[in-house]
């Protein structure tokens, strides 16, 4: 679990990142999420900590319900929900059930990488290794039955695919 939570951390670091490059004049502008533009897309990531967090909690998330929106200083407001969700896992005692760490990261991975694929962020500077755990637990752990709404099918990728490309095909975007 220790890698994992590791591995989040740089996983809220990458996304923080990347929120801190949004512009307001970008926020009409598409994403690879079907129905979201940048703007829904930042707010969604921006609220995503916090839901990760009353799920470990035990809390009921309503993830289809739109998050509050944030009309500046995307970056900021993540980190520091995505610094309460960290501490949060440094706070688990031994044995104690929660949403897995791994899953957390897949969530931030498809995001981040939805984000940077829409603002023109450089996908070479997102850490793989957050990618392929993320990939590695949503190959385990989603299937065609239990996609839902929010993946699609999963679509085809070269042999030779970036660990990001891969965990987006899975998670059913087009790359």
């Amino acid at each position: 679990m220790d890698t994992e939570v590791n591995v989040l951390s740089r996983a809220v670091d990458q996304a923080g990142d990347v929120l801190d490059h949004v512009h307001a004049d970008a926020l009409a502008d598409p994403t690879p999420c079907a129905d979201w533009d940048v703007a829904a897309l930042a707010d969604h990531l921006v609220a995503a900590p916090g839901h990760l967090l009353a799920m470990m909690r035990g809390d009921d998330v309503d993830w289809s319900a739109p998050p509050p929106h944030v009309a500046e200083s995307w970056g900021p407001a993540f980190r520091t929900a995505g610094d309460d969700l960290v501490h949060a896992w440094h706070q688990q005692e031994a044995g104690q059930e929660v949403s897995p760490a791994a899953w957390q990261v897949a969530e931030l991975a498809v995001h981040t990488w939805d984000l940077a694929t829409a603002i023109g962020y450089p996908i070479e500077r997102l850490d793989p290794e957050v990618a392929e755990v993320g990939l590695a637990f949503m190959r385990a752990n989603l299937t065609g039955d239990n996609r839902g709404g929010a993946f699609g099918a999963e679509q085809p990728v070269g042999a030779d695919a970036d660990p990001y490309t891969r965990i987006a095909a899975f998670a059913g975007r087009t790359v």
